[in-house]
């Protein structure tokens, strides 16, 4: 079993945009659901930026990607664009993915609410684990550049014909003030549920 590596992404790894918005279109046809189209480009800024988690075998092979994007002047931060590689799936990667991309999330913007729009119950029970909350539309941000990156989405007239109130994604919210009541999270506690030691999944960050 290939070791799989969990790490902010570089410059350096721009190499492996053009595979991952391949596997991202490909994904949500098979699927048969919407998502906001990225450009090559757009992904290898991410990485250039540090705003990406990407996961590689330790072979260097491509496992599975995601990015975060602040919005409404930094008041709120989206990880958007989960993908994993089909040949990898069952290992918890999205979820390594998707810890790291939180983790990044309160240290690039601290005091920004993290959100995203997700239509897989796969993500929502990550999202559940993480402290999210389902939350209408209206308490998302209101950043027409975001709701901009939707119009690739087939079901971008769903959106529009209901005043960008609720469509088929659900809107999911993580507050940091939160932590006053609930206090910090438990890192280890859950890395150590995750299993992810026992899947040869190595999470790095700093």
């Amino acid at each position: 079993m290939d070791t799989i590596i969990v790490r902010v992404a570089e410059e350096k790894d721009g190499k492996y945009a053009q595979e991952i918005v391949d596997e991202m279109a490909s994904s949500a046809k098979a699927r048969g659901t919407g998502i906001a189209k990225r450009t090559p480009e757009y992904v290898a800024g991410k990485m250039k930026e540090g705003k990406g988690v990407i996961a590689l075998t330790d072979k260097g092979q491509w496992v599975g990607f995601c990015y975060i994007e602040s919005w409404g002047h930094e008041k709120f931060v989206a990880n958007s664009g989960l993908i994993v590689n089909p040949d990898f799936r069952g290992r918890g990667v999205a979820k390594a993915i998707k810890f790291t991309a939180f983790r990044l999330s309160r240290k690039k913007f601290p005091s920004a609410k993290i959100f995203g729009l997700t239509t897989g119950l796969q993500v929502m029970k990550i999202n559940n684990e993480l402290g999210y909350s389902p939350v209408p539309f209206s308490e998302l941000t209101d950043d027409d550049e975001f709701w901009k990156g939707c119009g690739s989405c087939v079901n971008f007239p769903i959106l529009t014909s209901k005043n960008r109130k609720n469509c088929l994604c659900t809107g999911m919210l993580y507050d940091p003030e939160w932590e006053k009541e609930r206090g910090p999270k438990d890192w280890d506690k859950l890395y150590e549920k995750a299993n992810f030691a026992d899947k040869n999944v190595i999470v790095e960050f700093e």
